[in-house]
């Protein structure tokens, strides 16, 4: 089963630097622990902080000889300027799609990326599969609660099931709502894998 675990230095207390130094703990505890896959998900940040960040954790996995791999939200500039292995995209039309990244590290000379997408319907699916995607995210798979309210209603198990089908050969990691509890019901509906941001924190 793949992990794929997402940042979000929200989670944790303190000022933005405590909150940056609490996300690059954790990131290096993932990096020990083999975590498959690390999203830096910090849009609000200026690409310097980013850039820094990702730093940092590609220094933690290198130190412990881990195969975790770091991928920048939406940001290729930084992930060929910083090495990381990979980008996540959106599938919002406005995004770059997989191709069109690919062809950024093909003009810079860069090693081939790791390219995983978010989708969020089937029509997402066959998008990024005609783009060829490495990895799909299918979300929400479940609903999201917060002091007991639905915020966001989950897709479910059988559309999950329908996202796997649409993809293959293209794996798709299960995200929204996935917990230690559901995660097997994700791989038995076809998901090679999970992710999610407050399943691998620790906080």
């Amino acid at each position: 089963m793949v992990r794929y675990a997402i940042t979000s230095r929200a989670l944790y207390p303190g000022d933005e630097l405590q909150q940056q130094a609490a996300l690059l703990r954790e990131a290096s505890r993932w990096a020990v622990d083999g975590i498959d896959l690390i999203q830096l998900r910090e849009k609000d940040l200026p690409a310097a902080n980013i850039a820094a960040l990702a730093r940092e954790i590609l220094q933690a996995i290198a130190a412990t000889n881990s195969p975790t791999r770091l991928l920048l939200n939406s940001r290729p500039d930084i992930a060929i300027a910083t090495s990381a292995h990979g980008i996540h995209l959106t599938s919002d039309p406005d995004e770059l799609t997989p191709t069109q990244a690919r062809s950024l590290y093909n003009i810079t000379r860069s090693p081939a990326p790791i390219i995983t997408i978010s989708c969020h319907t089937l029509e997402d699916v066959h998008r990024a599969r005609l783009n060829q995607a490495d990895a799909i995210l299918f979300a929400p798979v479940f609903e999201k609660e917060i002091a007991g309210k639905v915020i966001t209603p989950g897709q479910g198990i059988d559309q999950l099931r329908a996202a796997c089908l649409a993809a293959s050969p293209i794996p798709v990691y299960a995200l929204g709502g996935v917990t230690l509890k559901n995660a097997p019901a994700c791989l038995d509906a076809g998901a090679a894998g999970v992710a999610g941001i407050r399943l691998f924190h620790q906080g």
